[in-house]
C-alpha cells in the first residue's frame, strides 16, 4: 500500500485530503505544522508529500529545502492557493515535482498524486552513465568521478530530461515541459541557463560540450 504524508494546518482541509487518497486505497498520515513535516518526511516511510505552503512554523517552502538538504527524494506536491508564477517556480527550484493550486479539482489531484507516484516508481534504480558522470535517479544524484556534485533540483531534473532521450533534439519547450511542467509559464531563456550551468558542471571542456550539443534553431541534443 503507497503511503502518502498530508502536511495541511486546516483540520477540514487535511480531513478530506486524507478521507479522500483513503478511498482511493492509500495510506495516509497528517502532519498539522512545518517542524513535524520535516520529522515524518526525513524518516522516508512515504511514497509521496502532499505539502501545503501556508503552514506555522516552518512554511512548505522551508520544508521542501530541509528534506532536500536531508537527501530525501520522495516526490513531494506542493498544494498553495498562491498563483503568482515566481513563487510556483521557487517551489519547483527548491525540489518539488508538482505543485496544484487552490481552489483544485479533487480529480485532477488525484490524477497528479498517481502520475508522480508511477514517474519515481519508473526512476527508482537506474543509474546511467556517460563519460565519467554517473546519474543516479534513486538518489537524485550527479556524480562526477564517483564524487557528488552539487547541483540544484532543477539542474538535476533537466539533465534527466537529457539523459531519458540520448541522440535526440530537444526543443526548449520540451525541456521545460519535463523539468518544469506543462502547466508553468517560464520562459525559454531559462532553459539555455540551466544547460549553461550543467555544462560547467559535467563537460570535459564547456566552452566545446560534448555532451548537451547546441542544435542551431531547434533546441539541444544529449550525445552521451
Amino acid at each position: 500500500m503507497r503511503r502518502i504524508l498530508v502536511v495541511e494546518d486546516e483540520a477540514a482541509i487535511a480531513r478530506a485530503l486524507a478521507d479522500d487518497f483513503r478511498s482511493e486505497g492509500y495510506d495516509v498520515e497528517v502532519a498539522a505544522d512545518g517542524r513535524t513535516a520535516c520529522e515524518k518526511g526525513r524518516s522516508n516511510a512515504f511514497d509521496l508529500v502532499v505539502l501545503d505552503i501556508m503552514l506555522p512554523g516552518k512554511d512548505g517552502f522551508d520544508v521542501c529545502r530541509d528534506l532536500r538538504r536531508a537527501g530525501v527524494r520522495t516526490p513531494i506536491l506542493m498544494l498553495t492557493a498562491r498563483t503568482q508564477e515566481a513563487e510556483k517556480v521557487l517551489g519547483l527550484e527548491l525540489g518539488a515535482d508538482d505543485y496544484v493550486t487552490k481552489p483544485y479539482s479533487p480529480r485532477e489531484l488525484r490524477a497528479r498524486v498517481k502520475a508522480l507516484l508511477r514517474r519515481a516508481a519508473g526512476e527508482q534504480p537506474d543509474v546511467y552513465r556517460f563519460g565519467d558522470v554517473e546519474v543516479d535517479f534513486g538518489r537524485g544524484e550527479i556524480r562526477r568521478g564517483g564524487q557528488p556534485l552539487e547541483v540544484t533540483p532543477l539542474e538535476f531534473k533537466v539533465l534527466a530530461a537529457f539523459v531519458r532521450h540520448p541522440g535526440r533534439v530537444l526543443t526548449r519547450q520540451q525541456v521545460l515541459d519535463e523539468a518544469w511542467g506543462r502547466e508553468l509559464f517560464v520562459t525559454e531563456r531559462v532553459v539555455d541557463n540551466q544547460v549553461t550551468n550543467l555544462r560547467k558542471k559535467v563537460e570535459p571542456d564547456p566552452s566545446r560540450p560534448r555532451y548537451l550539443v547546441n542544435v542551431r534553431g531547434q533546441g539541444y541534443r544529449f550525445d552521451g
